[in-house]
């Protein structure tokens, strides 16, 4: 399974680890959707129903797919 991801950022993120709350665990975002990127804000539940084989394309809310098509780098 394969998404098209568009990333605007144009620097990093320095994480303090002295800044967050020990009890609270830290969720670094692997699927690209999430709009608090690079943390996770659970936006990669959508993908529970991509297909192997096939490339998705989200809306720029990461909340609906906009196009789906055979991943062709399979």
């Amino acid at each position: 399974m394969a998404r098209t991801v568009r990333l605007e950022a144009t620097g990093p993120l320095k994480i303090e680890p002295s800044t967050l709350p020990p009890e609270k665990p830290l969720f670094i975002c692997q699927c690209g959707l999430s709009q608090r990127f690079p943390f996770c804000d659970g936006s990669h539940k959508i993908t529970r129903d991509e297909r192997p084989g096939s490339l998705y394309t989200y809306a720029k809310d990461a909340k609906s797919v906009v196009d789906t098509r055979p991943d062709p780098g399979v």
